[in-house]
């Protein structure tokens, strides 16, 4: 996320129009702080207008963090005209995403996200009723079932074979391992989405065009808009954020549209490949008279998959990367581990991933340390709600620190120690029953790609670090220091030299 402080200066014509027009709600903007001020969560004092917008660090986790030790585990923020509520501690989450589930299900949804996710029809923004029960039921029962992720297997295993050739060409030199992963990851995920309807150079091209078009979109996401401080003044645009999201959409409503026609054609010829978009097409076609697939949810669901799925997948298993060069010991158990169970004469299979408990622990103490959605997506009350005995009002946008939780030394022994060992044997999973530990989040809107998340990081990590032994070039430093945003990224990319470790040249073709 860009820096507040760059925000205020970048829009000081908007901040000029908002004081001209103060005059006219001001008085609105008064009476709304007064009422019911006494039951709000405590905070820090803001300024008239803006509230604390101006004291925000661009490292909202740890600035949030430390708001929590001086004020509370439950605190308020104004920003603008939006009542921000951050909660930091186990037992107030649950009363959020348990408690009070079905009021707080909804979301906040930013401006610009309204003009890529089809006007909010995505899982990630729908509003809890109907229509998100069925795009749910259609991620997690149908499309991202075992048994739907087990028939595209095969397009997972050659996205990952051709990295694995990539970087035996690359041995002895750096590489960047973010730009490496990233690619890996989006190159899964569309091959899965469509690996059957386009094939060669043109998948190659249609793969380039999109990662621009992500990088181009999750930056805007992240770049503060006056339009979601000031809900009332976003039909004018005032920094040009909804037009720029909008002609992203339409350059990626048009590659959607390309492999749809494409898909079509395919089937109507027989075509007997399997992907993620030929199964959503079936859906589509089938009747239900009460909440319909529609064609609009399958290009919304295909978004979600591949703007959410590549960054979040291919942060976290950087971070765990970078973790385990950090440590020498880890590396060696989680390689004599893969070599007992998998061998250097062979190659790890994603049937492999469910026997490598140490490797299991790196992916869990990795998303304890560093996860993915540090605030998860925000959450917004239906209606009013009392968390921690304070009233959390109608429409305010609910922060929930998980980043901070699990980094609570009253929960977790050396909390800032990478330690995989502490997962072993513990029965910690992602079923968000457990609020010290819930990186996918909790209650109705747990991430609904849970299990392909597993698998794509487990897979990719046991096969780069069986295949290879990595280390540091001479004279880098590797650097964990972590950098906010919409996903968690490291602030520098993580560059590292492969050494093929396989007693068989051909292991790597």
């Amino acid at each position: 996320m860009a820096s507040i402080s760059s925000f205020l200066t970048t829009v000081d014509p908007v901040l000029i129009v908002l004081a001209v027009l103060a005059v006219l709600f001001s008085a609105w903007l008064v009476s709304k702080s007064n009422k019911a001020s006494s039951q709000l969560p405590p905070g820090p004092c803001g300024l008239p207008l803006i509230g604390n917008l101006a004291s925000l660090d661009p490292e909202l986790h740890t600035y949030f963090a430390a708001l929590a030790q001086k004020h509370g585990p439950i605190l308020k923020l104004q920003l603008g005209q939006k009542l921000g509520i951050i909660v930091t501690s186990p037992s107030l989450a649950r009363e959020v995403l348990k408690d009070n589930d079905i009021t707080c299900a909804n979301r906040d949804v930013p401006n610009v996200a309204l003009a890529v996710a089809y006007g909010g029809s995505d899982i990630v923004w729908t509003p809890y009723g109907p229509e998100w029960r069925m795009l749910r039921k259609v991620c997690v029962v149908k499309m991202l079932s075992n048994t739907t992720l087990d028939s595209v297997y095969a397009l997972r295993r050659h996205e990952l074979r051709k990295t694995v050739g990539h970087l035996y060409s690359q041995m002895g030199s750096p590489v960047n391992f973010g730009e490496q992963i990233f690619l890996t990851i989006l190159n899964v995920i569309t091959n899965m989405l469509w690996g059957g309807t386009v094939q060669g150079k043109e998948r190659d091209k249609i793969g380039k065009d999109f990662r621009k078009v992500i990088s181009d979109i999750t930056e805007l996401l992240g770049t503060p808009n006056v339009s979601d401080f000031f809900p009332r003044l976003a039909r004018f645009d005032f920094q040009g954020q909804r037009k720029k999201m909008a002609n992203l959409a339409l350059k990626f409503d048009g590659i959607i549209e390309e492999m749809i026609k494409k898909r079509m054609e395919l089937d109507e010829e027989g075509d007997e490949s399997k992907d993620f978009l030929q199964f959503l097409l079936k859906l589509e076609d089938e009747e239900d008279s009460k909440t319909p697939l529609t064609m609009t949810h399958v290009k919304a669901l295909l978004m979600d998959m591949i703007v959410g799925g590549s960054d979040t997948s291919s942060n976290a298993i950087e971070f765990a990367m970078a973790e385990v060069l950090n440590k020498p010991e880890v590396m060696r158990k989680a390689q004599k581990e893969l070599d007992e169970v998998v061998g250097k004469d062979n190659i790890v299979e994603e049937s492999h991933i469910h026997s490598l408990p140490y490797l299991y622990a790196i992916m869990k103490e990795t998303l304890r340390l560093h996860p993915a959605l540090p605030l998860l997506v925000p959450h917004c009350p239906s209606e009013n709600c009392t968390v921690g005995g304070y009233t959390v009002p109608k429409g305010a946008r609910v922060f929930l620190n998980v980043w901070a939780i699990h980094r609570d030394p009253t929960i977790w022994e050396n909390p800032l120690e990478f330690r995989p060992e502490r997962f072993l044997g513990e029965k910690w999973d992602y079923s968000g029953s457990d609020f010290n530990y819930f990186p996918f989040g909790s209650g109705r809107r747990i991430c609904a790609g849970i299990a392909m998340a597993e698998r794509m990081f487990m897979y990719s990590l046991a096969t780069l670090l069986h295949s290879f032994d990595w280390k540091i070039p001479h004279g880098h430093k590797l650097d964990l220091a972590e950098k906010f945003g919409i996903v968690l990224k490291l602030k520098t990319s993580l560059v590292a030299i492969p050494t093929p470790r396989l007693s068989d040249p051909k292991l790597y073709q």
